[in-house]
């Protein structure tokens, strides 16, 4: 008998490609077989990967502190006091949350471990948790390994991807404790309108419901569009937690850097487990990542990079027959309607034989995903690098097309 029935029954049916094929890129080796085979890799959110891409003042920041050796340490669970300060600015600049840094700021290895944490600190067998569908991967297995139940609304292309609160409600039952948003939209990058987030708001306060936001890509927001953080919306500070990563309009994903911010009540329960749940962030990171904070300009430079790519490889895109791609609104994700060529996994599979691009399964993100791909345009350092990956995309749906008789 496979030692899996005594595994807890949130992780017995998870696979890491050891004994089938998993197409999800961050799970198992597969994706680093296909780059060594030379295929070009876009399905990582990380931007300019796999290319250099270190600003030169935080780079200063990590050696000299490496070379003080202090980053032998620990750092407290926590997180770094000065680090932690930072962070508290810029939560009152750029999100209108008024953040105690010694008592609402909490520093994680990397936000994926952060959003796991804050969910897991109020599920338990039998919840039920809101969730837009399509929306980030780890969103739902998370609810899953804690034993809950994740409740998959729709997200429909008619309305913009945008959260409609007649549909969240309708969905909500005695058992929902929870809802969970990616805002913006991983991988619709759909920026959610104030409209929307205030109806949503009002749903948490009249059924009290806890919300876990993902902000990992709210640095870079175009054509004028509001980002609104959902806990400094009335009502809402005392029942959220929300996730921050360092990762994508910072460009520092191997840092592994991230933050929460919550109220009194429900930090001062993660800062108590937070030690036997996400241990101390590296020092090193941490202290690199000050630098980036203190000088965040950067970042501007890198929204304006993807703000031109994105308008590039719309126009790539949009001439192929059968496809429907709108134009990002956020960070640089695409998310492109390939359902009249195939099923997701048919497309993503001709698309490394006969474009030599590895990209996302659409199913990855829940069920409205079937016949999408999910494709970042914020991998590659070098433009024109990036866009012939697009062309060759472009040029191999069209072929695909033809044999369907679309085009």
């Amino acid at each position: 008998m496979s030692i899996k029935h005594r595994m807890a029954p949130g992780f017995r049916t998870i696979e890491g490609g050891l004994f089938s094929t998993v197409t999800k890129a961050d799970v198992g080796d597969g994706a680093a077989v296909l780059a060594a085979k030379g295929v070009t890799m876009l399905g990582w959110a990380d931007p300019f990967a796999p290319d250099p891409a270190l600003p030169a003042h935080i780079m200063r920041a990590t050696v000299a502190a490496l070379q003080t050796g202090i980053p032998a340490h620990y750092t407290m669970p926590i997180g770094n006091a000065d680090l932690r300060a930072a962070i508290a600015k810029k939560l009152a600049s750029q999100n209108g949350i008024q953040a105690d840094p010694a008592r609402n700021v909490l520093v994680t290895p990397g936000s994926d471990s952060g959003l796991f944490y804050a969910m897991y600190l109020f599920l338990e067998a039998g919840d039920e948790v809101l969730v837009p569908d399509p929306s980030y991967p780890n969103n739902m297995q998370n609810i899953q390994m804690a034993g809950a139940k994740s409740v998959p609304v729709p997200l429909r292309a008619e309305n913009g991807y945008q959260p409609m609160a007649a549909d969240f409600a309708a969905a909500i039952t005695p058992k929902t404790k929870m809802l969970v948003l990616t805002n913006p939209n991983n991988p619709t990058s759909t920026v959610f309108a104030r409209e929307n987030m205030e109806a949503l708001a009002a749903l948490c306060v009249q059924h009290d419901l806890v919300c876990i936001v993902d902000q990992a890509f709210e640095d870079m927001i175009y054509d004028g569009r509001e980002m609104v953080s959902m806990a400094a919306l009335s009502g809402m500070w005392e029942r959220t937690v929300t996730v921050f990563s360092v990762s994508k309009g910072m460009a520092l994903s191997g840092y592994r850097v991230g933050y929460l911010a919550a109220c009194d009540e429900i930090m001062d329960v993660l800062y108590g487990a937070a030690v036997s749940v996400v241990g101390a962030t590296n020092t090193a990171a941490q202290l690199g990542v000050l630098a980036a904070f203190e000088d965040p300009s950067f970042v501007r430079g890198y929204a304006d990079i993807f703000d031109a790519r994105r308008k590039v490889i719309y126009d790539i895109i949009k001439p192929v027959p059968g496809v429907k791609m709108d134009l990002p609104q956020s960070a640089f994700l695409c998310w492109m309607d390939v359902s009249r060529l195939g099923s997701a996994a048919e497309v993503s599979a001709f698309l490394v034989e006969e474009a030599r691009v590895m990209v996302n399964e659409g199913t990855t993100y829940g069920k409205e995903g079937a016949g999408h791909l999910r494709i970042v345009f914020g991998c590659l350092a070098n433009d024109e690098e990036l866009y012939d990956a697009f062309r060759r995309i472009a040029a191999a749906l069209t072929r695909l097309a033809r044999q369907k008789g679309i085009a």
